[in-house]
C-alpha cells in the first residue's frame, strides 16, 4: 500500500484495504518511504467502510464546474446558504445517507500534479463529454491520466438536452479511444447527464456509490490520522491555511501534524460547509489552521506524537532534500534503461508520445509496441497531435515515463519543467531514429547524442541595414545569454528561419557574449529579411555520453 497515500507510507500499511487499486508499478516506494515506516499493517476489524473521493475532469466547456454545482445544489442538505458548500477545494455531498466527497480541482493537470508529488488522493475519476461536441483532446488526456494513476472511470455524458446532442457518436468515438461503454460490451460505466435541467444527477451518484462499493473502501479511523493536502495559501489574517483529505484515521484538534517540510499544532478545523469542527475522520475534507509554514499541494499530512519529533523528521526531510540537490530527480531515462533491466528494476518503459499530425501516431505507436521483450514492455501512456506541453511533462512526472517528440517542439515552459523534474525528453524527425534510439535503450547500445542547448533569446528592436545584402538586427537580450552559434528566428510564434550568429557586437566591440537585459547588434550569416518584434533564440550543441553501464 505504498503508494496508496503517497511517498510516505511504507509497507505494509492496509489504509483502503480493497481501495482504488494500489499503483505499485507506476509509483513505487521512495527511498524516504523506505526508511520511514509509520504504522503497522492494521487489523482488519478495526476497518469501517469510508466514503469514496471522486475527481471531475474532462476537455473545457464540457460542463465540469457546471456539472459540479449542480450536483451541489442538488444534494446539499437544505438551510445552507444558497445550498451550495463553500469552496474550500473540496466538498461533500450525501446520497441516500452516504457521503460522497468531491475534489475541485481544474482538471487532470492537478490530479496529475499531486500525483507528480506521490499523492494517491482520487478514488473514481468521473470524466466529463458534452453529448454535443464528443470526445476531445483534453478529453483522452483525462482519461490517459485516469488510466495512468490506475483509477476507476466514469462517462459523465453531459449536456444530452441539447438539440444537437449525438450519444451514439460519442460512444463510437470513446470505442475508438479503447473506452468501451458497458452498453457496447465493455466495462466502463456511462451515464447520460444534463447539468442544466439536471437530468441523470441521481443516476450518477448512484453509479459513483456503486463503483466504490465494488472496491469495498475500508479506513481504520481509531488511528492518527494520515491525509493529502489538496490546496494551500496564506492568509492574511489566519496564517498558512492549507484544505486537507483525511484518508485514514482521525484528525483532531490539538494533533501535532508534520506537513512534507513544515509541521504545526492544529488549531482549528473546518468542514467544508464553513462550520469549525473537533474532528474529522476517513474521507473528509476539512481545512486545517496552525501550520508554520504554506505547504504543496500533494504533501502528505500524518499526525505525530509531540512537536519534538515533528521537528526531527521535518529537519531530517529537509536534510534528504538538499542531499538530493545534485543528484538529479531519480527520473526514468533512456541511459538508466538497460541497468534497470539488467537489475530487474525496470519491467516497463512508458513513454508520452507526441507528433505533428495524428497521422504519424498510429504508425510509431506499433513501431515501438514492436520492441517489447520478455524483459520489457513498451507502454504508451498518451499519444496525441501538437507540441510538448508542461501537461505532458507533468503526466510523465507522475508516470515515470519518457516523453517523444515526433516532427513537433517543446513549448518554454514545458521545457522549464522537464529540467525542473528531470524529465527525458527526446524529439525526432525521423521514426526509424526514434525506434533506433529505444532499441539501442533495451539493449544497452546508445551512441553519444548531440543534444541542442538553447542559450538565450533576443528581441529585435531595430534593424539596421549596412551595404548591400548586410543586415544588423538591434536586439535586446529577454532570457539567458546571446553567443555565437545556431540560431533560429521566431515570428507569429512559428519559426521563419533557421541560421547561425556570425557577428555579435557591443556598441563598436565584437564580443563573445551579451547577458539579459543588455543590447547588442546581432548579425546572421545567410538570413537578411529580419524585422522588428522577431525573436532570435541561439543554441549551442553538446555531445553527451550515452554509454549504459552493464
Amino acid at each position: 500500500m505504498a503508494s496508496e497515500l503517497g511517498y510516505e507510507i511504507a509497507e505494509p500499511v492496509a489504509v483502503s484495504a480493497n481501495g482504488a487499486g494500489t499503483d505499485t508499478e507506476a509509483e513505487a516506494p521512495t527511498e524516504e518511504a523506505t526508511k520511514e515506516v509509520l504504522f503497522e499493517e492494521d487489523d482488519p476489524s478495526a476497518l469501517q467502510p469510508r466514503a469514496p473521493i471522486v475527481t471531475v475532469m474532462g476537455h473545457v466547456d464540457h460542463g465540469k464546474t457546471s456539472l459540479l454545482d449542480a450536483i451541489r445544489t442538488t444534494e446539499v442538505a437544505a438551510g445552507e446558504r444558497g445550498g451550495i458548500t463553500q469552496h474550500i477545494g473540496a466538498s461533500e455531498v450525501d446520497k441516500d445517507g452516504r457521503r460522497v466527497v468531491f475534489l475541485d480541482t481544474p482538471g487532470h493537470e492537478a490530479f496529475t500534479a499531486m500525483r507528480a508529488r506521490g499523492a494517491r488522493v482520487t478514488d473514481i475519476a468521473v470524466v466529463v463529454v458534452a453529448a454535443d461536441d464528443g470526445v476531445m483532446p483534453q478529453t483522452l488526456e483525462a482519461i490517459h491520466h485516469a488510466r495512468a494513476a490506475r483509477v476507476p472511470i466514469i462517462i459523465a455524458l453531459n449536456k444530452i438536452d441539447k438539440p444537437d446532442a449525438n450519444p451514439d457518436r460519442v460512444k463510437t468515438e470513446l470505442s475508438e479511444a479503447n473506452v468501451i461503454v458497458e452498453e457496447y460490451g465493455g466495462d466502463t460505466p456511462l451515464v447520460p447527464v444534463s447539468a442544466k435541467t439536471r437530468v441523470g444527477l441521481d443516476e450518477l451518484l448512484e453509479m459513483i456509490l456503486l463503483v466504490a462499493d465494488l472496491q469495498e473502501l475500508t479506513a481504520n479511523p481509531r488511528r492518527n490520522a494520515v491525509g493529502t493536502i489538496v490546496e494551500a495559501q496564506l492568509d492574511k489574517g489566519r496564517g498558512p491555511v492549507a484544505t486537507a483529505i483525511v484518508q485514514t484515521g482521525t484528525l483532531r484538534v490539538g494533533d501535532v501534524i508534520v506537513v512534507g517540510e513544515t509541521f504545526g499544532k492544529v488549531r482549528a478545523l473546518e468542514n467544508s460547509a464553513g462550520k469549525r469542527v473537533t474532528k474529522a475522520g476517513p474521507s473528509s475534507a476539512v481545512v486545517v489552521l496552525g501550520l508554520a509554514e504554506v505547504p504543496q499541494a500533494g504533501d502528505i499530512l500524518r499526525v505525530v506524537a509531540d512537536e519534538r519529533e515533528a521537528r526531527t523528521m521535518v529537519e531530517a526531510r529537509r536534510a534528504q532534500t538538499a542531499a538530493r540537490g545534485g543528484e538529479g530527480s531519480g527520473r526514468a531515462t533512456l541511459e538508466d534503461l538497460y541497468r534497470q533491466i539488467q537489475t530487474g528494476q525496470a519491467k516497463e518503459l512508458r513513454i508520452i508520445l507526441k507528433a505533428d499530425v495524428s497521422g504519424s501516431l498510429g504508425a510509431i505507436t506499433h513501431a515501438l509496441e514492436q520492441l517489447s521483450s520478455d524483459e520489457v514492455r513498451i507502454n504508451v501512456l498518451h499519444e496525441a497531435a501538437g507540441d510538448i506541453t508542461d501537461n505532458d511533462i507533468m503526466l510523465a512526472t507522475a508516470s515515470n515515463a519518457i516523453v517523444v517528440g515526433f516532427n513537433t517542439k517543446i513549448t518554454e515552459t514545458a521545457r522549464r519543467a522537464a529540467d525542473a523534474e528531470g524529465v527525458d525528453v527526446r524529439t525526432y524527425d525521423i521514426i526509424y531514429k526514434l525506434t533506433d534510439d529505444i532499441d539501442a535503450a533495451l539493449k544497452g547500445l546508445l551512441e553519444p547524442e548531440i543534444v541542442e542547448v538553447i542559450e538565450g533569446r533576443a528581441e529585435v528592436r531595430q534593424v539596421i541595414r549596412i551595404g548591400k545584402g548586410t543586415v544588423i538586427a538591434g536586439s535586446y537580450v529577454t532570457d539567458g545569454r546571446i553567443v555565437r552559434g545556431g540560431a533560429r528566428v521566431w515570428r507569429g510564434g512559428k519559426v521563419v528561419a533557421t541560421d547561425r550568429i556570425e557577428s555579435l557586437r557591443r556598441f563598436r566591440d565584437d564580443v563573445r557574449e551579451v547577458a539579459t537585459g543588455f543590447e547588442c547588434g546581432i548579425g546572421l550569416a545567410s538570413f537578411h529579411d529580419v524585422q522588428e518584434g522577431d525573436v532570435i533564440e541561439c543554441y549551442t550543441t553538446q555531445t553527451i555520453s550515452r554509454a549504459v553501464p552493464a
